[in-house]
Order: structure tokens, then C-alpha cells, then sequence
């Protein structure tokens, strides 16, 4: 009877327009930040953080307790990241003072091309199943990150994972509600019923599990370096798998991958240097967002005001346009990206924005149909070395596609891609990277490291990277309020890549706004929603350039945390 009165009240609150409550936590509760001078690790699973500070304490760089971390939520977190999928990073390197990019993103494999799916009358790329695998990143980018950066031995730095592996963990809770929620649309892949289920359903809260499978095939890396993944026999059962399942992925597009050094982008946002990854990615949109809000006085907005949210929606249809039309892999396309992160420019976007009145259209097409899903983690070490990593399969549980006995999903980011128009910057091409949502971000003030931080879950990504900006520095939140503090989420219209956006998109808002805010942003024609799950998950470690403390923060969005010594 109770659980009945409780759905009831849920009912009668959403028909009322009232934001539902988050997975855990209270509206906007907070805690104190983490303060440490040692090292700091923040993640979104306790048993990552403390593989890192493990690492750090035995020796190890920010690098290597990163790589530690990444390899443990691959095994605790499945429905979210794993070697299956790619990796991107921006690294603070003490020693030369000077940021680092790496984009180590997957291309399509080379016997596929956007006339398969022409052919065969289909308008996109399934999100399971072996047309959207593309070769994943991860491993190559760890050994990559950990031949500039690291200093322990590889069978070191997985040997925490190959434990967990093992033995097994105990399942934490939003992960399980994760694994609950989204299983059941890939049970019936090839390999994932036998890796990830028990009985037929995925693990509950506190449930011990294990994925032997796994932890033998961090055991081959460890030994075999990254030419056992992408040459040895773990291609070779990728390969035969993909085969035997229908798939184009094969051992010579593993073969040939690579990872690339890129140049971080910037912009200045009253004072602050905030960096991203360009394109494939997405980072560049939360740049642009930020050059648009900087014309207007936020502060005197206010934190949660109908003026903010409707600016700063705003200005995510905007960047979101040029989302849609420009970012891809800039090894197939001129990326405009001086002009697209002018000032100039943005103030010529601004002038589009109505302060009454919200946007049905602006004129390009919009991308945000993707539910990504991803973990970010950063990591400080005692010299000074700060690494911003994020990592990812795509959506919960990627392709489904488990190879035999490695214990891992194949990612299915090759569903980004444009499969309707071969003149579209994101069209599918063989050996191409398809555009990525997931984006780790840095700032710097005065050319010294002030905060590395992160948002995982698909297009909120940028959306979030910009609230964090704009909580710390307009409304003076610190480290982990800025987290804590409810966001909103814009969607635009669910349809194919690259379409237009035509009725507005919908404001998604999390508990914690008033209903006056609500009922205001009506009034500019905004269509509000309300929903669980969807405002991402951050993580952050800042640093004071005086004393050389660090700040940790996580939050209760996930079941993350960060620690220091």
C-alpha cells in the first residue's frame, strides 16, 4: 500500500510540473570538499579511487593511477566504459609546465561504407549488434599516455583490477541500477548473458561479482603490452567473432589503429582559461556556449533564475547547431574551429537570443539523439602531474556484443555516424572516427593549473562542463557545490543525425529549481521536462597555486568519490 501512495504522489507531483528527485541524495544537499598535498583521485566508484591513491602511494604518477582506476571501473562498471570502447585525455605535465591532449578514438572498420546501409534502406546505424563496433581506443591510449607519462610497470598498474577480476567486488548501488535498467535491450547479444548476468538478471546492490574472463585478459596486456590486443590473440578472437556474427570489424583494422597527440582548444571566460579537445569531439561546444554567456551578466541572474536557464538554453541550441553541422574527424573535414571559438562569432550568436522568448529553430541542423553513456576520472599526483580522463563504450552496454571468453562489451560509437547523407561532415566513411560525445576538460589561470574536471553522460557533457564553469565563477560555488548544484539538460528533436531542430527541444530540469523558475520559463515558450538519470555524473580536483593543496570533489549523482593522502 505505501509503495502505491508513494508512485501516486510521484504521479500528481510531474502532472503539477515538479521535478522528480534524484537517484540518491536530497535536492541539492552538498558535503565539504576533499583537501589533500599528496595526491588526490576522484572517481565514480569507491573501489577506482582507491586503486588510484594505491598507485600513488606505491610511487606511481597521476598517469599511472589514472590508467589503474580506468581498468577498475572497466570491470566495476560495465554498462559505462571498458576496453571495448576509446579514451580520451588532457594531461598538466609539471615538468614542462604545458598541457597535453590525446585522442585516442576508434575508426569505422574499412570494409564499410555508407552504401551498405543505403542499400539496404536504412536511415541509421542500430545501436546493437555488429554494424556500429568500431575499433576500440583504450588500450592503445593507455600504453600511449603511459610511454609519455608513466612510471610503473604496466602488470603494476592493472594488478588491482586483475584482483578484482578475480576474486569479485561487491556491486554499488546507482551501478546496479544501471545494470538493472539497461540490460535487457542486449541479453540476447552474443557473450553477454554469460559475462554479465547471474540467473538471467544483472547483479543487485551488494551482490559479490566476478569476471574471471576479464582479469585474464588484463593478465595478457600486462604481459603482452598493447600488441597483444591489437595483433596478438585477443585480435585474432575479436576477428573471428566479428565474422562469425556478421560483422565488418577485423584483426587488420585492429592491427593498424592509432591514437593521436592533439593540441587542446581554449577560450577565456572572465579570467579563467577553459580547455577542451577539438573535434572528433564535442568539447568545443561547451567552449562556444561559455563565449556566448559571457555577454550577459549572470551573475546578477542569479543561480537557478527563468533569466539564466533561458540563456543558457539558449546558448546550447546554438553551439548545438554548429554541433550538428561542423564537428567530425578532422581527418576528413576543414573544421572551422578559429572562427567557431571567436568572440566575434559568438557575439553574432548572441544576437540571435530573444530574452522573452524561446527558439523554436536556429538555422543548422541538430545532433542530440544519443543516450551515452560514460566514466570520467581525474587524478593528481605529489610533483604537480593533473590528468583529466574520460572514457567510454557509447551507450549502456554499447553493441552487447561480448567476444568469447574476454570478458568485455565492443562499443557502438560507429551509431553516431551519418548514414543518410554522403556529403554530411559526419557521414560514414571507411577508417573514419565518428563524432564523440565524451570530452575530459581543464582550466588554467594565469598559465597555471586551476581545476581538472569532467561530466560523463553523452550530450550533457558539454551542457555540464558549462554549468560547472558558470557555478564556480558568477555564482562562487566552490569545488563541490558546483557539482552538487541541480542542472538542466537540453534536448533537441529525436531524430536522425545531422536533422533539423524544429519544435524547440525540451528543457530538462532537475529537482531543485522552484516552480516560479518552472512556471517563468513556460511563459518564454520553453517545453519543460522531468527526469532521473540523465544531468551526468562530474568529477573534479582543483589545486591552490599557493600552498600546492589539492581539492577533490565528487558527487551523488553516481556512486563516485575522491580521496587524497
Amino acid at each position: 500500500m505505501r509503495t502505491k501512495l508513494f508512485a501516486l504522489l510521484a504521479l500528481i507531483l510531474l502532472q503539477n510540473g515538479w521535478a522528480q528527485d534524484r537517484l540518491t541524495g536530497e535536492t541539492f544537499t552538498t558535503r565539504s570538499e576533499i583537501l589533500a598535498q599528496n595526491g588526490m583521485a576522484a572517481t565514480s566508484q569507491p573501489l577506482a579511487t582507491q586503486a588510484a591513491l594505491d598507485i600513488l602511494k606505491k610511487g606511481g604518477t597521476a598517469m599511472d593511477a589514472a590508467i589503474a582506476a580506468n581498468a577498475v571501473l572497466g570491470l566495476v562498471e560495465p554498462a559505462s566504459c571498458g576496453i571495448g570502447g576509446d579514451v580520451f585525455a588532457i594531461v598538466w605535465d609539471a615538468k614542462t609546465q604545458q598541457l597535453y591532449g590525446f585522442n585516442g578514438s576508434g575508426r569505422a572498420p574499412q570494409a564499410l561504407s555508407i552504401d551498405h546501409f543505403m542499400k539496404n534502406d536504412m536511415t541509421y546505424v542500430p545501436l546493437h549488434g555488429p554494424l556500429p563496433v568500431t575499433v576500440p581506443g583504450c588500450v592503445d591510449g593507455w600504453f600511449k599516455l603511459h610511454e609519455k607519462f608513466g612510471k610503473l610497470p604496466m602488470a603494476s598498474i592493472l594488478e588491482p583490477a586483475i584482483a578484482y577480476g578475480k576474486n569479485g567486488f561487491p556491486v554499488s548501488e546507482v551501478i546496479a541500477y544501471e545494470m538493472a535498467s539497461n540490460y535487457a535491450s542486449v541479453q540476447d547479444q552474443p557473450g553477454f548473458a554469460e559475462t554479465y548476468l547471474i540467473n538471467g538478471h544483472p547483479p543487485k546492490k551488494g551482490d559479490v561479482f566476478t569476471n574471471r574472463a576479464l582479469a585474464k585478459t588484463y593478465e595478457k596486456i600486462a604481459e603482452g603490452g598493447r600488441d597483444a590486443f591489437y595483433k596478438g590473440d585477443i585480435a585474432q578472437t575479436i576477428d573471428a567473432f566479428m565474422k562469425k556474427f556478421n560483422g565488418f570489424l577485423s584483426y587488420d583494422d585492429l592491427a593498424s589503429h592509432k591514437s593521436n597527440w592533439v593540441d587542446p582548444v581554449s577560450v577565456n571566460y572572465r579570467g579563467f582559461d577553459i580547455w577542451e579537445l577539438p573535434p572528433n569531439g564535442q568539447g568545443t561546444a561547451a567552449l562556444q556556449m561559455l563565449n556566448i554567456l559571457e555577454g550577459y551578466d549572470i551573475a546578477a541572474m542569479g543561480f537557478g533564475s527563468a533569466a539564466y536557464l533561458h540563456v543558457l538554453t539558449e546558448a546550447k541550441k546554438l553551439a548545438f547547431e554548429d554541433r550538428a553541422k561542423f564537428y567530425a574527424d578532422p581527418d576528413f573535414n576543414t573544421i572551422p574551429l578559429e572562427t567557431l571559438l571567436s568572440k566575434e562569432y559568438a557575439a553574432q550568436r548572441r544576437a540571435l537570443i530573444a530574452m522573452d522568448k524561446a527558439a523554436r529553430s536556429y538555422p543548422a541542423g541538430d545532433m542530440d539523439i544519443e543516450t551515452g553513456n560514460t566514466t570520467y576520472l581525474t587524478v593528481a599526483d605529489a610533483e604537480g602531474n593533473m590528468v583529466s580522463l574520460i572514457q567510454s563504450i557509447y551507450s549502456e552496454f554499447a553493441s552487447g556484443m561480448v567476444p568469447e571468453d574476454l570478458g568485455f562489451v565492443l562499443q557502438n560509437r560507429g551509431q553516431m555516424f551519418n548514414v543518410q547523407d554522403k556529403g554530411h561532415a559526419n557521414a560514414l566513411e571507411p577508417g573514419k572516427r565518428p563524432f564523440h560525445t565524451i570530452i575530459p576538460a581543464f582550466v588554467t589561470k594565469n598559465g597555471k593549473p586551476y581545476m581538472s574536471f569532467g561530466l560523463m553522460g553523452g550530450a550533457v557533457q558539454p551542457q555540464g562542463h558549462a554549468q560547472i564553469v558558470v557555478n564556480m565563477v558568477d555564482f562562487g560555488m566552490n569545488l563541490q557545490e558546483a557539482g552538487d548544484a541541480p542542472r538542466m539538460r537540453h534536448r533537441g528533436s529525436s531524430q536522425p543525425t545531422g536533422s533539423v531542430m524544429t519544435d524547440g527541444g525540451t528543457l530538462n530540469l532537475e529537482s531543485g529549481f522552484d516552480y516560479e523558475t518552472i512556471r517563468e520559463l513556460r511563459k518564454k515558450g520553453h517545453r519543460i521536462g522531468f527526469a532521473v538519470g540523465i544531468y551526468g555524473g562530474y568529477q573534479a580536483i582543483g589545486v591552490d597555486g599557493d600552498t600546492k593543496v589539492y581539492t577533490g570533489a565528487s558527487e551523488s549523482r553516481k556512486d563516485g568519490q575522491a580521496a587524497g593522502y
